[in-house]
């Protein structure tokens, strides 16, 4: 007897394609969690918190510093740059901190960060939210970048974070309370021009925080909580100068403004802080031809800006 082909059903065709599963989850996680925070009223208490804070002599770092020096948190700074460092430390205190700790630490350096950290414990306490915002941007095509360039750019942008995990979460899981914060980039979302090496240090802190927080989330570790900061071009020393030909869609924000959504981002508990909104649509790019990508990057000058700002016009 012969029977018709059943059809298949949408769910039946998704499961053949997990990578499009795992992308549709992502973006409903997206969706579900923004829209729960927009109306939450749950809202973390900084008070008594021991902030450890990298990169914290400029930009984005020191305007996080700044916006919770009056919020009764204990203020760790960590950062090469010593007479910046020590100015995020005396502005924080016009604004109210009570005490504010300043090292100087290269945190490319794995020994440096290590002990810094014991003295921290030492002298300050254990931290309980870690902010792992230095990052270095070389702005180099891949064929300009030499391995030093490339290991360079790994050791700040992300073994600083690996070191700096290694050396203060386990004071958190042991009384299951704490906060990592890390900052990647819109560039660990989606590989961009001039950025091979940013990117893909970028990418490699998402996929460690993720992995983390599942780690901790099933060992019963709720009480940590996770925050992944994802932006694009904050108008810093790092950006040197980069302006967006659509800022429309694409804008360059000002690290003060950076800095309110991040402690807000932490004081909401939010996981992922994805900014500006133009940015989830790249979380599409699973769905949609390589071509399509290269031509929103062409239409949004991306290259154009990134020669600009860091370029040699030269051929590769």
């Amino acid at each position: 007897m012969y029977s018709l082909p059943t059809e298949k059903t949408p769910a039946q065709e998704l499961a053949k394609h997990p990578k499009v599963l795992q992308y549709l989850k992502f973006l409903i996680f997206l969706l579900i969690e923004n829209t729960f925070c927009l109306f939450s009223l749950r809202k973390k208490s900084f008070a008594g918190e021991i902030v450890l804070i990298t990169g914290s002599a400029n930009g984005i770092g020191k305007q996080v510093a700044l916006k919770l020096a009056p919020l009764g948190v204990t203020l760790v700074l960590w950062d090469i740059d010593d007479e910046g460092n020590k100015e995020t430390s005396r502005l924080a205190q016009q604004k109210g901190a009570g005490r504010v700790f300043v090292y100087h630490c290269d945190c490319s350096n794995r020994q440096d960060v290590y002990e810094q950290a014991d003295k921290v414990r030492k002298e300050v306490g254990d931290v309980t939210i870690l902010i792992n915002n230095a990052g270095i941007l070389t702005g180099k095509k891949f064929c300009d970048l030499t391995d030093e360039d490339f290991e360079k750019t790994f050791r700040i942008n992300f073994f600083s974070q690996v070191w700096t995990c290694k050396a203060f979460l386990p004071a958190m899981v042991a009384c299951n309370r704490g906060h990592l914060v890390s900052t990647a980039s819109t560039a660990g979302i989606l590989g961009f021009y001039r950025m091979s090496d940013y990117s893909a240090s970028k990418s490699a802190i998402i996929g460690m925080m993720e992995a983390i927080n599942s780690e901790l989330y099933h060992a019963g570790k709720r009480g940590i909580k996770t925050t992944i900061v994802c932006p694009y071009f904050i108008s810093t020393r790092l950006s040197r100068g980069f302006r967006s030909a659509k800022p429309c869609l694409f804008p360059v924000y000002d690290p003060e403004y950076a800095a309110s959504r991040i402690v807000d981002a932490i004081k909401k508990e939010k996981f992922y802080l994805i900014m500006p909104p133009a940015v989830y649509a790249l979380g599409l790019k699973i769905f949609l031809p390589r071509i399509l990508i290269l031509l929103l990057e062409s239409y949004i000058k991306f290259p154009e800006s990134m020669e600009e700002a860091f370029g040699q016009k030269k051929k590769v």
